[in-house]
């Protein structure tokens, strides 16, 4: 757009709110900085500028603007009526999130027309009233997000209700006692709704589907998680018998189309209460070959579980709905039936297995001269715990954490069974991970958070779970072996289309929440480069981690650089994988528990036979699909962790801890305990000796009277409140 002619004439208010409106209107979707707005309506002024922001701000309040950032704004395209989710709270402050928005709209409980949790909504936008919040009020339901509920059933005389969990749901669901299947007073089941609120009758009406048990038993407190999620806790028999009719047997013809590993050296490193092993790593040096001296063959091996699981089966179309495994505390509830994902498809030692797998040729410092993607038959020699390879590691002189590998070995040779196969493997991996991390790979060295159980169940510790070299070995390999697979399909000649393949991508952090980050660290005294490549911003966040590690502030810097990350996805439209470094990645490498792993072992055999490319749409759905199961997966999992942290600290209502603070919200602080990680809340409400303003961008609570500030990492130390089972939740009171 042309530069607006210098007008000698001050304009007025309404003037250059005519300008202004005309300027956003002429530029649809366009989102306009201040700098570049004064610069094309040739704003050169000071008080014209203060003016066009005063305009401006007032314009984002009427919803004429849409305010992007601090210093940014773009028509508002959307109308007074829209669609999108509606979010229930359970303290009534219910919100609204429009299609293409992540900014919530309030909704109060008498607006909200009984919606429930993830319901799919129309809106109508509320007159804004001076000085208060945007408001909506739902007109219609389009779609209920679910019609199934955990709770705990009630049963009078007349009729039966359930009380559901959470915050699901605003009343009880009332069931006719003939409904009831035998479910008694305090049973939890799970009831399907059969009637939703009407104009003629506000009651929902629903009938059971199963009782789970009495509340506060371990199976049942599992099943009703899993349940909550609309997961399945057991396995339809159909399925099963189909998966047990499946054999283990290798016939001479997989013996003739395939490659034999059999007499190579091979072993699989998992965790020790692992069933399905579902890769294995072999070694074997080629200095005696005619490739060379110096070179190492290193085999990814992965179970070829689509040569069991045919595309369209019974057993494929369940894993499909599932897609991914799901691991809670006590207990793995797997994608495919437990014949196939622990005994058939599983490569368990001292059995002939078949495999897809991705072989590689890798000199001293890791380089790869060249690879093949073959199916494989394979014989594990030997199956190893992490915790068995890693005490391997360390009694040869690795120390665990620095990345350097084991010296060389002395002339009575590398203490322990298989070791120089082991080290190298390690000496590999290592090469290849410190490469990673040059190219750009982010450093978030992953905590999970582990119980010890009981026969019963009960949890009697808990703990953080550190990766070490072992487990950093096996990671690297299937890194480079999900890497190498994407680059076969998707890198093509200049010209060429590759064909469809459900890539892993990671896109790259959000641009605001790094400049928060950098605004936040330089407190600390360290800087964050936000500009520039994929790479420099990379490398950037690395030297940022390697500063502040061993620093008070490591954690809470770790905490807030978490937050400015993407979520990872499946989806055709391959963007690159921003943190791993890669520009082409996949998952190859688990088919037992993630369905996307399925789809590319099928597209890989398809497309090296000659194949065409498959449907993109149907493809992408199934991506998509796969990409949303994987979030509810993991919000089951923190569910059934939140349950035991709170079942653990059960008999320990009263006692004080040294703790951190691990969140910081507008309602209160939420505190990990550092003995045993537990995360528990201290109400904003126990804080009263003054009222305090949550500063969202410096992640504190601020007193407005003394000044005394709550920041998140700082030391703190708690009483445990209170420890509330239904509700899953911890409560905490500051001890000083």
């Amino acid at each position: 757009m042309a530069k607006g002619k210098k007008d000698s004439k001050r304009k007025s208010k309404k003037q250059l709110a005519e300008i202004l409106g005309n300027f956003f209107r002429a530029n649809p979707g366009e989102t306009f900085s201040l700098k570049r707005i004064f610069k094309v309506l040739n704003m050169k002024t000071h008080p014209m500028k203060m003016l066009a922001i005063d305009i401006m701000e007032e314009m984002a309040w009427d919803d004429f603007l849409v305010r992007c950032s601090d210093n940014s704004y773009k028509l508002n395209m959307n109308g007074q009526v829209q669609e999108g989710i509606f979010v229930r709270k359970s303290n009534g402050k219910n919100s609204f999130i429009p299609d293409g928005s992540d900014k919530p709209v309030f909704v109060s409980e008498r607006n909200s027309m009984f919606a429930l949790n993830g319901d799919r909504v129309r809106v109508q936008m509320l007159a804004r009233r001076h000085n208060h919040i945007k408001e909506a009020m739902v007109t219609e339901v389009v779609s209920h997000a679910k019609d199934s509920f955990v709770g705990i059933l009630h049963v009078d005389k007349d009729f039966a209700s359930l009380t559901v969990e959470g915050n699901l749901i605003s009343q009880d669901i009332v069931i006719p006692k003939r409904k009831l299947k035998g479910g008694k007073t305090g049973e939890k089941a799970i009831v399907k709704v059969v009637q939703w609120p009407t104009a003629e009758s506000k009651n929902i009406i629903g009938e059971v589907v199963d009782v789970l048990g009495k509340k506060g038993d371990n199976t049942v407190e599992m099943h009703s998680i899993l349940a909550q999620y609309g997961l399945p806790y057991k396995y339809p028999k159909n399925v099963e018998d189909a998966a047990n009719n499946i054999t283990s047997e290798i016939t001479p013809e997989d013996e003739a189309e395939r490659e034999d590993f059999r007499n190579v050296w091979t072993c699989t490193i998992d965790p020790k209460d692992a069933k399905d092993f579902d890769d294995a790593l072999s070694i074997r040096s080629l200095t005696s070959s005619s490739k060379g001296s110096g070179l190492w063959e290193v085999g990814v091996h992965i179970a070829d579980v689509s040569h069991y699981v045919k595309e369209g089966s019974i057993i494929d179309r369940e894993a499909q709905k599932r897609a991914t495994s799901v691991y809670l505390v006590d207990r793995t509830i797997p994608m495919l039936p437990e014949h196939l994902c622990n005994y058939v498809c599983s490569l368990r030692p001292d059995e002939d297995k078949l495999c897809y797998s991705v072989v590689f040729v890798l000199d001293d410092d890791a380089n790869i001269r060249e690879h093949r993607i073959v199916h494989t038959i394979i014989r594990s020699n030997r199956r190893y715990a992490y915790e068995e390879a890693q005490a391997l590691l360390e009694a040869n002189g690795v120390v665990d954490g620095t990345g350097t590998p084991a010296p060389p070995a002395p002339k009575e040779g590398y203490k322990g069974e298989n070791a120089m196969e082991i080290i190298t493997l390690d000496r590999l991996a290592k090469k290849l991970r410190e490469r990673r991390f040059k190219n750009g790979s982010v450093k978030f060295d992953s905590e999970e958070l582990h119980f010890d159980i009981d026969k019963d169940g009960k949890p009697t510790g808990c703990y953080f779970k550190v990766s070490k070299d072992a487990n950093k070995l096996i990671e690297e390999f299937m890194l480079l072996a999900n890497r190498t697979v994407a680059e076969d399909v998707g890198m093509v000649a200049k010209g060429k289309v590759a064909k469809t393949l459900p890539y892993r991508v990671h896109d790259n952090p959000d641009p605001q929440k790094l400049e928060t980050l950098r605004d936040f660290i330089v407190k600390f005294g360290y800087k964050l480069k936000t500009a520039g490549t994929k790479g420099q911003t990379a490398r950037s966040i690395n030297k940022l981690m390697d500063e502040c590690e061993g620093h008070t502030e490591q954690k809470l810097i770790q905490t807030v650089a978490l937050r400015a990350m993407m979520k990872a996805k499946y989806t055709i439209h391959n963007i690159g994988h921003f943190g791993l470094a890669f520009d082409y990645y996949t998952h190859f490498t688990s088919p037992i528990r993630r369905y996307p792993d399925t789809m590319v072992h099928r597209l890989l055999t398809r497309y090296q036979a000659g194949g065409r490319s498959v449907n993109k749409d149907k493809c992408e759905e199934l991506c998509k699909h796969c990409s949303e199961m994987e979030q509810i997966a993991q919000n089951a999992e923190r569910e059934s962790i939140k349950y035991k942290m709170v079942e653990f600290m059960g008999d320990k209502v009263g006692c004080t801890f040294d703790a951190h603070i691990s969140g910081i919200q507008s309602y209160g602080i939420y505190c990990e305990i550092d003995e045993n990680h537990c995360e528990g809340l201290v109400p904003m409400r126990d804080l009263s000796d003054d009222y305090y303003d949550f500063d969202e961008k410096n992640y504190c609570l601020v007193g407005r009277r003394r000044h005394h500030k709550y920041q998140l990492g700082d030391s703190i130390r708690i009483k445990v409140a209170n420890a509330n089972i239904e509700k899953r939740q911890l409560d905490f009171t500051l001890a000083d």
